[in-house]
């Protein structure tokens, strides 16, 4: 009742109501985008390749593009150039000096560093929509010419680039993380279509009512569970000392710093996935070629033992990306400074040193904790469904990910409201 309240609230106020109605403009274009058809395509021939492939390399991917990539609309790449660019970005900065410099130059740096995002971004979608229509997709072309290829490769790229644009404005102009919301639109936007196959496998029989059931009660808990990570805190007592400046005291009170259970959010489920879907977006450009058969045999969910490879990489990447994101977005030496500056220590623990030191390992126990969590979560159904006859389509990590951007985009709603409170009382 919480959300429903503040969302009603938040929609009252006239400038939360322009953000809000902007977001979901630009989700319906999105949306639109997705079942615009690239020209060219045979659309029988499309449907029978995605029939045969539903459930092997296919079906991840198609989930979070929304159903673009398996109905091929101008939106067939989605936002995973994007993402992969991101990636890419964020770890060269740890390793090439002048990255790591533009990143600690506040918003100028940020700039430069979105700018270098957006042309790896351009060049990856070229490489991948080269891939597709050149291999994945050139045996289903109503006209194989150079020239009508070249124009789906355009408008597959320029589609891409109009995704990534549309999250900029949804981050500038609305609320929420931008590709975050486009991820959650497609995820979301597949569930009425995954209830439809499941009641009608439920009544073929395909698919057992225990089957069905265990999946509700696995969802439930999954949300529970991601609520309570989400808003989990481990508070750090701080005490400041007592000083004297002229004839005033200031100081002495006892406050603490909270530190969140999961400060990467979805953030490392995104990364992990993007990383798991390289070999089988490379697969794509390759279809038939060994490459692509060790790949689904290897390397993909509905392989065997396939699905053993990616249920322990999944885990991995997911651990290693929380960490990661973690460490880039935490600084306990920047937080210990600014408590001895102020005067304030942690009870028990000197100041300096000492105190980043413990505090880095509170940080990594919660780190260790989040990522175990995202990870168990976010591959048990992988397993679930190798074993079961059910196929919704929409496992742990589509569910991560779906609550913790929702949760995240209520949290931003909050946070724009109480600011909005207390620049009106400063008035």
């Amino acid at each position: 009742m919480g959300i429903f309240q503040t969302v009603i609230q938040a929609w009252k106020i006239p400038e939360m109501r322009k953000k809000m109605l902007y977001t979901l403009m630009m989700l319906i274009i999105f949306r639109l985008g997705s079942n615009i058809p690239v020209p060219g395509i045979n659309r029988a021939m499309l449907a029978s390749m995605f029939d045969s492939n539903s459930a092997g390399l296919f079906g991840l991917y198609d989930i979070f593009s929304g159903g673009a990539f398996s109905n091929f609309t101008i939106f067939a790449l989605g936002i995973s150039p994007y993402i992969t660019s991101s990636i890419i970005l964020q770890l060269l900065a740890v390793a090439i000096p002048y990255l790591e410099e533009l990143s600690k130059q506040g918003e100028e740096g940020r700039r430069k560093i979105a700018a270098i995002t957006r042309y790896t971004t351009l060049a990856l979608a070229l490489i991948q929509a080269i891939g597709y229509t050149f291999g994945l997709f050139s045996g289903i072309l109503t006209d194989s010419s150079f020239f009508s290829k070249c124009v789906i490769v355009l408008v597959l790229v320029a589609g891409s680039i109009f995704l990534m644009w549309l999250g900029e404005r949804i981050n500038e102009n609305g609320m929420g993380n931008g590709i975050s919301l486009l991820i959650f639109a497609g995820i979301v936007s597949r569930i009425p279509t995954a209830i439809k196959s499941t009641l009608k496998g439920v009544a073929d029989g395909t698919v057992g009512i225990i089957s069905v059931l265990i999946f509700c009660v696995f969802a439930v808990i999954v949300i529970i569970g991601i609520i309570l990570v989400q808003e989990g805190t481990r508070k750090i007592p701080v005490q400041y000392a007592k000083r004297v400046v002229g004839r005033k005291m200031y100081g002495g009170q006892t406050t603490h710093i909270p530190i969140k259970v999961n400060q990467a959010g979805v953030i490392p489920v995104i990364f992990a996935v993007s990383i798991l879907q390289l070999p089988s977006t490379i697969a794509y450009m390759v279809p038939g070629s060994g490459f692509a058969n060790f790949v689904q045999k290897y390397l993909s969910s509905t392989g065997n033992p396939g699905v053993w490879i990616y249920f322990v990489l999944d885990i991995l990447f997911i651990i290693a990306f929380t960490y990661f994101y973690g460490a880039i977005s935490f600084d306990p030496v920047q937080i210990a400074d600014q408590m001895k500056t102020n005067g304030g220590f942690i009870p028990g623990i000197r100041p300096g040193r000492p105190t980043s030191d413990y505090i880095a390992k509170v940080s990594s126990r919660l780190n260790l904790v989040s990522a175990i969590f995202l990870a168990i979560i976010a591959s048990l159904p992988t397993l679930l469904s190798h074993w079961s006859s059910l196929q919704i389509g929409f496992g742990g990590t589509s569910l991560v990910i779906a609550v913790g951007v929702a949760l995240e985009t209520m949290k931003q709603l909050e946070t724009m409201m109480m600011m909005r409170n207390y620049s009106g009382f400063l008035k």
